[in-house]
């Protein structure tokens, strides 16, 4: 807040001292009011809502702490600063307790005065901002569960709005940790399927034996370990939304599979002899380019002509300009109430370095950050020091430099670019995957033979 647009109430019974307060005030650029008695302070703050209030403690008819009292319940996020010349700790942890922002002794030390109102108006700005988010996120900052208020979200919204009034089938492409997964279910919420089932398989995070269970489901005993029938996603999802995540990393063999029944309509079990039929909405998600996928023999690309009815295209944090602040404004909330934790915001240092930071995890990465700083601050704001190292640090992690040493094998190499573009990107295994060219699942693998084996 500028010194020039702050008003300070200064409350005191001594006229001499309201005089000084007032000289010195005006010469640091603040607008002043002034009021002899802390009945007539509160009637002056109820008028004119001052932006901070200094008042003396010690005053006839009411005095200091009950002036803070006063305002307090008309406003507990204006600051109060009480003075005495009669200082003592009892009066001060008193004052505290009510919520005075600082307990200052006479005589006044000036130049702790200045920095003390400067902080406070700031915190004042603080608190104004946060809950200008806030108010944005009740009256609906975003669309179902996706937050953001941005132009590349408004056209996602538009388009997420038109997608379901339909039952049309729909890619949602994206880099990883943008929010796919989020999208399918705000099309599944505002659907004509929004009280049936919700289904979401991940293709990368199931090993290749078990994803044909996952998609058919099995009858007891059609493969080793199938101690009891299983239906499958298919079935599971009958009359609502099936989400299937990362389809371009599905085994080839089982996408021809996969089409015959989206064509069908119907499923049979591993293992089983009966056909059920199923009414099921699909939706997919890659962090490929799908064109890419099917080029490269990834994606088969009838399955991508069958699933791409409609392409929905979520951008990366880095383009969703002003979207930040209200999204972590909207983790700080939800990770109070999973915590039991009282965090009012993020304080300015911290969040200009979160816009600094380039989010190669993108909203997933920044949500994992405020949970840590969260976790770590518990009350009051998050500050710069409740974030990780290599946000703080930005500049010395964005692409630097992989330094191979002589004599390096071609696999200790690998296993060194591997890890390198792993820490670079805060461990995000599907953005050093697509910086590398390489499948998650490949990255995954790497990184179980790694555990294996010793370093060299």
């Amino acid at each position: 807040m500028s010194r020039s647009l702050a008003r300070v109430l200064v409350v005191d019974d001594d006229p001499a001292i309201r005089e000084v307060l007032e000289i010195r005030l005006r010469g640091w650029g603040f607008d002043v009011l002034l009021a002899d008695s802390g009945t007539a302070g509160v009637a002056l703050a109820e008028r004119a809502d001052p932006d901070a209030v200094l008042s003396d403690v010690v005053m006839p008819e009411a005095s200091g702490i009950d002036l803070l009292r006063s305002l307090k319940a008309g406003n507990t996020d204006r600051p109060v600063i009480l003075m005495t010349a009669y200082g003592s700790i009892d009066k001060a942890v008193e004052a505290m307790k009510e919520g005075a922002e600082d307990f200052l002794t006479k005589p006044l030390d000036y130049a702790k005065l200045e920095a003390t109102l400067i902080s406070v108006l700031e915190g004042v700005d603080q608190r104004a901002a946060t809950r200008r988010l806030s108010r944005a996120l009740e009256r609906g900052g975003g669309l179902g569960q996706l937050v953001g208020l941005s132009k590349p979200m408004r056209r996602v919204y538009q388009l997420i709005r038109t997608l379901a009034a339909s039952d049309a089938s729909a890619i949602v492409t994206g880099e990883s940790g943008t929010g796919k997964e989020l999208v399918a279910r705000t099309l599944h919420d505002l659907s004509s399927r929004a009280g049936e089932a919700f289904i979401a398989v991940n293709s990368a995070a199931i090993p290749d034996g078990l994803l044909e269970s996952e998609v058919f489901g099995h009858e007891k005993g059609a493969f080793t370990g199938a101690v009891n029938a299983r239906p499958g996603c298919f079935e599971l999802a009958h009359r609502g939304t099936l989400f299937l995540d990362e389809i371009g990393e599905m085994p080839v063999a089982l996408q021809p599979k996969l089409l015959r029944l989206l064509e069908d309509g119907r499923v049979r079990r591993l293992g089983g002899r009966k056909e059920v039929g199923f009414d099921v909405r699909v939706l997919a998600a890659t962090n490929r380019n799908p064109e890419t996928a099917v080029a490269e023999g990834k994606l088969r690309s009838d399955l991508f002509y069958r699933l791409n009815v409609f392409t929905v295209a979520l951008p990366p944090l880095r383009e969703r300009e002003g979207d930040l602040p209200l999204l972590a404004q909207h983790f700080v909330q939800r990770f109070n109430a999973k915590h039991d934790i009282h965090l009012e915001g993020i304080d300015p240092e911290a969040l200009e370095l979160l816009r600094s930071y380039p989010w190669p995890g993108n909203v997933r990465e920044l949500r994992n950050v405020v949970e840590r700083g969260a976790i770590l601050a518990r009350k009051g704001w998050l500050g710069v020091v409740h974030l990780p190292p290599y946000v703080r640090r930005p500049s010395t992690q964005a692409r630097t430099r992989i330094v191979l040493p002589p004599g390096v094998t071609a696999q200790d190499a690998e296993r060194i670019l591997i890890l390198e573009t792993l820490e670079q990107v805060g461990q995000n295994k599907a953005e050093a995957a697509r910086q590398l060219g390489l499948d998650v699942k490949t990255i995954r693998n790497k990184l179980r033979a790694y555990e294996r084996r010793p370093e060299a």
